[in-house]
């Protein structure tokens, strides 16, 4: 074999291992950014949710100052939390 046709050999394989990477690389940039996007959504899910349960405290907070602390009260609150958390579940079925 002739030095040419080596080097030529060389060149062309290369070519190809070098153009498969790149598209590996595309690929996993892909993937990458689907994990970053629902990373994403999760975080405004849970800021929500955290909003929600703010608001809760906040509504339980004002019942205790005003009328004392009663059992009925912490039951509400808790009944409250569960019936939201079950639309939001219909509400996301729903949406799909």
């Amino acid at each position: 074999m002739t030095d040419f046709l080596k080097m030529d050999i060389f060149f062309g394989v290369t070519t190809v291992v070098v153009f498969l990477a790149g598209v590996m690389s595309l690929v996993a940039l892909y993937y990458v950014i689907r994990i970053l996007r629902s990373a994403s959504h999760v975080a405004k899910n849970i800021a929500a949710e955290s909003d929600n349960v703010r608001g809760d405290v906040a509504v339980l907070r004002a019942k205790v100052r005003d009328e004392g602390m009663r059992i009925q009260h912490l039951v509400d609150f808790f009944l409250g939390m569960k019936e939201r958390k079950t639309a939001h579940k219909k509400k996301s079925a729903s949406a799909e």
